[in-house]
């Protein structure tokens, strides 16, 4: 079977019933990586004799696969997820060698699904970045054009999704690091609500916001991963005991009238007009298709961004700690007479960090410390239980806020690295979600004159994932945006 007809969950069941096995489905994507990847280093470890070990496995099960949701089905993994003996270093020197003892909930509970882990994909350093340019291996890039950047902070799964180097992938979601590749590289990208997957096992960058969810070619497939790891985990005291929907069956009963509210005011600057004109088409789509079309005010999404760099950097200079030349992998050599244990601390996460994850330790130790705390990080908390408390009256009246997910399409690398400041404000449409802990979902909605993709964004109720994917799977029925493959993919769909 050739790999153009083998790209998504439901090609896979497919090939599968009609006699294909994992190792051979394995093994396809495998030659893919090795021969697509190179220009676009979404993958940073592959772990090929291990992959199809495990699949081996899944096709000694017989006629009993079927009874695993996943089974056979590839999966890149992000490099700030532990994988029990695979390295996981988040795309920091400082944790160059790192291999874990344990796999992440989520990944365990893949394997016990029947998929089959590839490898690790490329990030931004520590999840902090929105192109995937901050990290140690060097940058990823878009396949749409390689001129461009896939976004961040999980680029390269998104990018490794795009290019059909992997029909599924993990990331992390922080300030919009799920949503914004996704959108960037024109693929499906859901960060669950808060609390709904497990983050045991997942390289903390800031406890209060960061989320793991899923990425996929289409919204069926999203469903059915986010399925596979949602659920309460004893080993994370912030997951929910709220019990997980059938998100895949659930897809079968299509939303009846449903009102969807856009903020259209928020909307008014700064959006690149390709982006606006792409957003109003897919929403006079979904209007065409049944939905409710209404006007919603959140008045205090325009602080969104300023608290989220108060709140997240805060978060990450205690986080980050940790990483001292002790306990964790990379120690700075001796320097002359600098042998103390303070002159150790300095050396190692001087050498070990990037620029931008000492950016925003700075930054976040700057807004904790004496006489600042009140004033910044404190007054930032306010505002976001302000910003939740705008969502909570929209939702009364709607059952999805909808907007475009970045107010860009993908920018040229290097373009914005030496202005932090322009890649902060790229996130003024998917912070507020992480802010109030609501799942949001992207999926393509279009292309600009440069033929690069455009994303729409839906945010809903906590925990009502299933509505968003119901939606999303609405309008992907009247747009199958995803069926077109990037240059860098070299697919056609049969």
């Amino acid at each position: 079977m050739r790999i153009s007809s083998v790209q998504t969950v439901t090609d896979i069941r497919a090939a599968m019933k009609a006699g294909v096995t994992a190792v051979e489905i394995c093994q396809q994507f495998l030659d893919r990586i090795a021969s697509h990847d190179g220009p676009i280093h979404s993958f940073t470890h592959v772990s090929a004799d291990r992959a199809l070990k495990h699949a081996a496995a899944v096709d000694r099960r017989g006629p009993h696969y079927p009874t695993l949701p996943l089974a056979g089905v590839p999966i890149a993994v992000k490099d700030n997820i532990c994988t029990d003996g695979i390295p996981t270093t988040a795309s920091s020197r400082i944790l160059d060698g790192f291999v874990p003892p344990y796999d992440a909930t989520v990944v365990e509970r893949l394997t016990h699904a029947g998929a089959i882990v590839l490898g690790k994909t490329n990030c931004d350093e520590f999840a902090m970045g929105s192109t995937t340019e901050h990290s140690v291996s060097g940058p990823t890039k878009n396949p749409w054009n390689l001129d461009r950047v896939p976004g961040g902070s999980s680029g390269g799964s998104a990018a490794a999704v795009a290019a059909r180097l992997a029909p599924l992938a993990l990331g992390s979601d922080t300030g919009g690091s799920i949503r914004q590749p996704a959108a960037f590289c024109g693929i499906v990208g859901l960060k669950p609500t808060y609390g709904r997957v497990s983050r045991y096992g997942l390289l903390a960058f800031a406890s209060s916001l960061d989320q793991i969810g899923p990425f996929a070619l289409t919204v069926s497939d999203a469903a059915i991963l986010l399925q596979v790891i949602a659920g309460r985990d004893p080993n994370d005291a912030t997951s929910a005991e709220v019990a997980v929907p059938k998100f895949e069956a659930a897809l079968g009963d299509p939303l009846a009238n449903p009102t969807i509210g856009v903020p259209w005011r928020i909307l008014e600057d700064g959006v690149d007009p390709s982006v606006s004109s792409a957003f109003s088409a897919a929403i006079d789509v979904l209007e065409t298709a049944g939905a409710t079309i209404v006007d919603v005010s959140l008045p205090h999404a325009e602080y969104a961004v300023p608290v989220y760099y108060l709140v997240a950097p805060a978060e990450a200079s205690s986080n980050l700690a940790r990483y001292d030349g002790v306990r964790y992998a990379y120690r700075a050599p001796s320097s002359g007479a600098d042998t103390t244990l303070g002159h150790l601390y300095d050396r190692t996460r001087r050498d070990g960090f990037g620029d931008e994850v000492k950016r925003r330790i700075m930054l976040g130790t700057y807004a904790l410390s004496a006489g600042y705390y009140d004033a910044y990080y404190l007054k930032a908390q306010q505002i976001r239980t302000l910003i939740k408390a705008d969502y909570d009256v929209a939702f009364k009246r709607v059952d999805a806020v909808a907007m475009p997910t970045t107010p860009t399409p993908a920018f040229k690398l290097g373009e914005r690295t030496d202005d932090p400041l322009q890649l902060y404000v790229g996130d003024v449409f998917t912070a507020s979600a992480n802010l109030t802990g609501l799942p949001a979902l992207s999926l393509p909605c279009g292309r600009n004159g440069s033929d690069l993709p455009v994303g729409l964004q839906l945010v809903g109720r906590a925990f009502d994932e299933g509505t968003l994917l119901q939606l999303g799977l609405g309008y992907e029925q009247q747009a199958p945006w995803w069926l077109d493959a990037p240059p860098a993919a070299a697919i056609t769909r049969t």
